[in-house]
């Protein structure tokens, strides 16, 4: 405990350090005009166009971004308006975030991922959007639900379009109102708004799924984005002539952060991979992009990099056996040679380093040209990384090391690093940041020991965007209660262990909140009594569903096995009317409904502790007791409807 202490006191003393140090403004046009004067010739955004890579300096990018905050001033954005930016990962992604800024704007990124109106008009409207930028692939989507968003003034379009709709604007002639407004002003004018933003105003309202139905707005100040670059530089030394390729969305904050703000205070550069014109062709896009920008940094999840790995091993396998036993011989050389941790004194295992140099120069090199043979290594982020593809990578020359955050700290507040890494944890904390490890009542509890990560620092969210509620649920006395279960070790690694909340995570890193659908389930569903979703990193949900045997027992015999088939289907049916095609389509994501489910016999109750006084489920309760069933449904076996457990619990 007296170490856990001497830590938390070193922390503290560097945030103090550094609060005092930072006390003037540092916002992110201050950070970016200090980057466009410093490393002006610099390379700062790449694209692909017309298939030909183009460069863009920082001073270009500067004048850029000029010209459009110039045109959204013209069209009358004001100090504090909201404007949403709905598009896939480019350079006027970027740039328009920028000159949102210089506009006094915020931002509400949005997820290309959100298909339903319903999620992208909640939004829209919670967020008090005046401006939408879209691109064209996106705009449909922000036709359907136009006539439901009076609030907003003018629609900008990235790519130019036969015809517009009323209100609706193509961003080359924003940027033409821009040179005009900039003719007609002089640029300390045009400056003089940017200028005027402080530490403590809005950059971003950021949504993420919480613990109710609707969707939270994370609300990020420039210092919570400016404070948490500098908190991540503290664990990763990156120069201007590192190289980044963006494959994350840039709505997500851990690539906003580490692949955007970071590259642009380094004076570094930042691609983004070529959209193409279907999701397949920009899957594909992005190893060819990789080999062609040589990055010496990717952001990974852990699907991306199994996605790697099986490329890897596919690219070998053709190759022939004598090929494979060498690939296999060689990562094992490399993976007992660097083992786990660069902590661990490497001891007798000094004498393979011939061999890990032998088989690197033979075949990891070649592997690591596929890479672009500059990459130092990934960073992963979303969800927990597999400890096994961590030592697969570094077993190829590749190391794979996990962070951890959320967007309510902006993102980052952990990682591991060349310099201090084991697999399995999510690295030592960023500085300056405080974290204590608590108990369900607030307790601060010893090193080692269980419980909700809680941390405090500069980079701790402004609130929940029209939720107090929520806001003092989650931050109280400047500490960010962030709902997950971990524990810090004596090496100052912090180890995440799971949730306490009960966010569905995919095997992407996207987060949903469960209830909403839950409810409505129960709510709709006669056949359903009870149901818990869940997915721990995988690319479905699945369901443990309490069935309503009183219900099913009007129209099934469940005495017979022709019955229990029927009253499975019905349950299915019940939740396939919220699926594509249902009439009950537009409530939910269809990602997140249950793809398949495990029938229980037993229900939910305070007597088997699964519901607690309140009569909410005690989701770690459940996932305890039916660990084995929750395995089982995804399995092959498990995913087929009427499998013998199935069968079983309604019997």
């Amino acid at each position: 405990m007296q170490r856990y202490k001497k830590l938390r006191n070193s922390c503290y003393l560097c945030k103090k350090y550094l609060q005092t140090k930072n006390m003037a403004k540092k916002t992110i046009i201050d950070v970016f005009e200090n980057s466009a004067k410093v490393y002006a010739n610099n390379v700062f955004l790449k694209e692909k166009v017309d298939n030909v890579w183009q460069d863009t300096t920082y001073a270009e990018v500067q004048q850029l971004v000029y010209r459009l905050g110039a045109g959204l001033q013209a069209l009358g954005v004001k100090k504090d308006d909201k404007l949403a930016l709905l598009s896939e990962g480019r350079n006027l992604w970027i740039v328009s975030e920028l000159a949102m800024f210089y506009a006094g704007g915020v931002n509400v990124p949005l997820s290309i991922k959100l298909e339903e109106s319903n999620d992208l008009l909640f939004r829209m409207q919670h967020g008090d959007v005046k401006f939408i930028i879209v691109s064209g692939r996106q705009l449909r989507k922000v036709r359907q639900i136009r006539s439901q968003l009076p609030l907003v003034e003018k629609v900008i379009i990235f790519d130019a379009q036969d015809t517009y709709k009323e209100g609706e604007i193509f961003v080359e002639d924003v940027m033409k109102l821009g040179d005009k407004f900039l003719s007609e002003h002089t640029m300390e004018e045009f400056l003089a708004v940017g200028q005027s933003i402080q530490n403590d105003d809005l950059a971003t309202i950021t949504y993420t799924s919480g613990t109710t139905a609707d969707p939270k707005g994370v609300s990020l100040t420039h210092r919570n984005y400016t404070a948490n670059v500098e908190q991540g530089l503290s664990r990763v030394n990156i120069d201007s002539t590192w190289r980044q390729l963006i494959i994350l969305p840039l709505d997500h904050c851990f690539a906003h952060v580490v692949g955007f703000y970071i590259m642009m205070h380094q004076g570094a550069m930042a691609a983004t991979v070529p959209q193409g014109k279907s999701p397949v062709e920009a899957l594909k896009n992005i190893p060819l992009s990789i080999k062609e920008i040589k990055p010496h940094l990717i952001l990974s999840v852990p699907a991306l990099a199994k996605s790697f790995k099986k490329s890897i091993e596919q690219s070998i396998s053709k190759q022939g056996p004598v090929v494979e036993r060498l690939f296999e011989w060689g990562k094992a050389t490399r993976q007992c040679y660097y083992g786990e941790s660069c902590l661990d004194p490497k001891g007798w295992r000094i004498v393979l380093k011939p061999l890990v140099s032998l088989f690197d120069k033979i075949l990891f090199n070649k592997v690591r040209e596929s890479f672009g043979g500059c990459l130092r290594f990934f960073v992963g982020g979303g969800a927990l990384l597999d400890k096994d593809l961590q030592k697969f990578y570094i077993g190829i020359g590749l190391p794979m090391f996990q962070g951890y955050g959320l967007s309510e700290a902006t993102p980052i507040i952990s990682t591991n690093a060349p310099t201090y890494f084991r697999f399995g944890s999510s690295g030592k904390l960023v500085e300056p940041l405080e974290l204590k490890i608590c108990d369900e009542k607030g307790n601060e509890l010893p090193l080692g020991q269980q419980g909700e990560i809680v941390v405090k620092g500069e980079n701790v969210m402004a609130g929940y965007w029209k939720n107090p509620t929520a806001t003092a649920d989650t931050v109280r006395d400047g500490w960010l209660y962030t709902g997950d279960l971990g524990y810090m070790n004596h090496e100052g690694l912090l180890y995440v262990m799971g949730r306490f909340k009960s966010l569905l995570i995919s095997s992407d890193g996207e987060k949903y909140s469960p209830e909403g659908i839950e409810e409505a389930l129960v709510q709709l569903c006669p056949a359903i009594d009870q149901v818990m979703l869940y997915n721990n990193q995988s690319p479905t949900t699945s369901a443990l569903v309490v069935p309503n045997r009183q219900y099913l027992q009007q129209s099934f015999d469940l005495n017979t096995e022709e019955g229990r088939r029927g009253a499975l289907q019905e349950i299915n049916a019940e939740i396939a009317r919220f699926k594509k095609g249902g009439d009950l389509q537009e409530m939910f994501p269809d990602r997140w409904l249950p793809s398949t489910i495990g029938v229980l016999k037993e229900p939910f109750s305070e007597q088997n502790q699964m519901i607690n006084s309140t009569m909410k489920m005690v989701r770690g309760k459940i996932e305890k007791a039916y660990a084995e069933r929750l395995v089982y449904i995804y399995t092959a076996e498990g995913k087929v409807l009427d499998n013998e457990q199935n069968l079983a619990a309604l019997a």
